[in-house]
């Protein structure tokens, strides 16, 4: 059964390990600093991460966070190309245990955000062939609303409004 639950400081390193283990460097298609230090700064700021667990198992994360702390460009990109309304969030990453996928999870994470942030714009990029995520995606609700490059990748601008 998955559970689903905002992170506290006691989930950083587990969500690191899980963060990290899903980055470009290692097969996977995350970008940025997802060290426990960064994560523990994140959640002492107030920064929303929800996580889905499975017994003692960590199956999958979401991170949100504010448009007023974008500083990483692939997001400072995101919102030049759509910037979304005036309470809109920055939704992501999200990152899928490799043996949790199909199960579920992303759904799950999704409407604890939701829960938590009612009536809120959720904001996305996803690399434009990063089809799996593109559909996971579309199966929430999200619907394109702009592209942007940044260097020779392409991505995808996603909103949940409709």
């Amino acid at each position: 059964m998955i559970s689903t639950r905002p992170a506290t400081l006691d989930d950083a390193e587990w969500i690191s390990g899980l963060l990290i283990a899903n980055t470009v460097d290692r097969g996977g298609t995350l970008v940025g600093d997802w060290s426990v230090g960064v994560l523990r700064d994140c959640l002492a700021a107030g920064q929303l991460i929800v996580i889905a667990t499975d017994a003692a198992d960590l199956l999958g994360v979401l991170v949100t966070s504010e448009k007023s702390r974008a500083l990483a460009p692939p997001v400072v990109a995101m919102l030049a190309a759509w910037p979304g309304g005036a309470d809109a969030y920055v939704y992501g990453p999200v990152c899928v245990d490799l043996a949790a996928r199909g199960r579920g999870v992303i759904e799950a994470l999704y409407a604890e955000v939701v829960a938590r942030q009612p009536g809120r714009e959720a904001i996305l990029f996803i690399k434009a062939d990063n089809e799996r995520s593109l559909r996971a995606h579309a199966r929430l609700g999200m619907v394109q609303v702009a592209s942007f490059a940044l260097g020779a990748d392409v991505f995808t601008v996603l909103s949940s409004r409709r």
